[in-house]
């Protein structure tokens, strides 16, 4: 018996789990954003806390939903980990068997999923500090069919302050929801600083500055909705009545939304210009240091969103992409997932591998070097008398290991080197047939002129050989034959790198 079998019944993945709690996908989410303040943030961070998820769950998808700066840097910071390129390794001293095992199940799952989509749904998970995918198995009368992760909303999931660091699902039958169904999801659980699972997204930092941003943008709304119109001041007599005020009201307002109105002759309304020169500037600023957290926070720099507002070119286009520590620190956490997670389900229920012998999800991570800074120093040092290895070469460059029979390009060196060794060949075999002819008895009919005489009168290569077969009457010409035949490849090699 199997991991696989100890661990789960078979029958039960027919049945998503979600399909048993039919109220979750009926919710409507509360937009907690709406009417934010600094009490209430506080009051949703300090539910999650204590196990309830949901209210900071939706939080934070609001978060990237109306930030464009917070959606486009976690855009850019997830998209770094998607292109890159990844593999399955065999187990640590893998037999022939279980190499071929690895490299059918990454056909397999290249060939029949979206892995693009599932890397970019788990990585979900930097922001809320879990990400959860259902795997959606189906069968067959072969077995299981190939699973579809499937995303499901970071609302759902509640955790329970005993376990502070296991995601469950919600249920009505229970405070602190259901345990998730084992080989039945892939449960992210991603790190952006040390602590219990509801306080490791980074959202939690992202979210104070957010909401001070909101109050500087709409501070600055307000402003520009009342900047440069003129303040409009209506004057009435003392003993002006109730109705008579109303009237003059209305009035005011008509005339600052139509630029038009009546008021009795008896009233007057005056018009203050605005005062001149731009109040928006504190504004802009508290933005500006708003989003300038947000990238720090998330991409670990804040050059690349500075516009032309400061920093070098050289140092933008250093800190244009997501650094590379972070990248590594995200593709590293998500592939220990995918291997427990994944990888491993698959392998056991299909029965590719034994026991804890699944292959490893890896992202490649390393970044190819200089060539031409290579190209340069590493035949220097090789005269030098450096005895570099050609896998550290391939390594760095990143330049793949030619399979069995596959064409190479060859260097200059390596041209001249093949021609100097055909030609060497060639005047090695050229001898041994010359003292092979010399070795035959003198009445012989294999002499060297006779020889000569056949190869430059003959005008293929099946005339010549009848022309040697003539000469030859039946003796034996196996080591002749080697030779002519090696001394002709050699001709022709030289021929072909001669016209080159």
């Amino acid at each position: 018996m199997g991991i696989f079998d100890k661990l789960f019944n078979r029958k039960q993945l027919s049945v998503k789990q979600s399909d048993q709690v039919v109220s979750l996908s009926k919710e409507i989410s509360a937009h907690p954003s709406v009417g934010l303040t600094p009490q209430k943030l506080a009051q949703i961070l300090e539910q999650a806390e204590q196990g309830y998820l949901r209210a900071q769950a939706e939080l934070f998808m609001d978060m990237e939903e109306k930030d464009g700066h917070i959606q486009a840097e976690m855009h850019k910071r997830k998209m770094a980990v998607v292109g890159l390129d990844w593999s399955l390794q065999p187990p640590h001293d893998a037999t022939a068997t279980e190499k071929k095992a690895a490299a059918r199940l990454e056909r397999i799952i290249k060939n029949n999923m979206d892995v693009e989509d599932m890397i970019f749904d788990a990585l979900d998970a930097i922001g809320h500090g879990y990400s959860c995918l259902e795997l959606d198995w189906d069968k067959d009368e072969n077995g299981f069919y190939f699973p579809t992760p499937i995303h499901r909303t970071p609302r759902w999931f509640v955790v329970d302050p005993r376990e502070p660091d296991r995601v469950r699902l919600r249920s009505k039958d229970s405070v602190y929801g259901d345990e998730l169904q084992p080989f039945g999801w892939i449960e992210h659980k991603h790190k952006s600083h040390s602590g219990f699972l509801v306080r490791t997204g980074l959202h939690r930092a992202l979210a104070w500055p957010y909401l001070f941003k909101n109050y500087a943008v709409k501070d600055l709304a307000e402003l520009l909705d009342i900047y440069g119109l003129p303040i409009r001041i209506g004057k009435y007599n003392v003993g002006a009545s109730p109705e008579e005020k109303k009237t003059l009201m209305k009035a005011i307002i008509g005339i600052g939304h139509n630029a038009g109105g009546i008021i009795p002759e008896s009233m007057q309304m005056d018009f203050v210009a605005a005062t001149s020169g731009s109040n928006a500037d504190p504004f802009t600023t508290m933005i500006d240091w708003c989003e300038a957290t947000e990238s720090k926070a998330i991409t670990g720099s804040v050059l690349s969103n500075m516009g032309a507002k400061g920093g070098s070119q050289a140092l933008g286009n250093v800190h244009n992409e997501v650094r590379l520590d972070i990248r590594n620190s995200d593709a590293r956490q998500l592939a220990s997932s995918l291997t427990k997670q994944f990888i491993i389900p698959i392998a056991s229920i299909n029965g590719l591998f034994a026991d804890k012998r699944a292959p490893r999800w890896t992202f490649d991570t390393q970044e190819g070097a200089d060539l031409n800074l290579y190209a340069d120093a590493l035949p220097k040092l090789a005269q030098a008398g450096a005895q570099i290895p050609v896998s550290y070469v391939n390594d760095k460059l990143k330049i793949p290991v030619p399979a069995n029979g596959e064409s190479v390009l060859l260097g200059t060196q390596q041209n001249n080197a093949g021609m100097a060794a055909g030609s060497a060949r060639f005047t090695k075999d050229q001898q041994a047939i010359e003292s092979l002819a010399e070795q035959m008895p003198v009445n012989s009919p294999i002499a060297a002129a006779a020889i000569e005489s056949a190869i430059r009168a003959a005008t293929s290569p099946q005339d010549l050989e009848y022309r040697l077969s003539v000469i030859l009457r039946g003796a034996d010409t196996s080591e002749f034959r080697r030779h002519l035949e090696r001394a002709l490849f050699a001709a022709d090699v030289m021929g072909y790198a001669h016209a080159k």
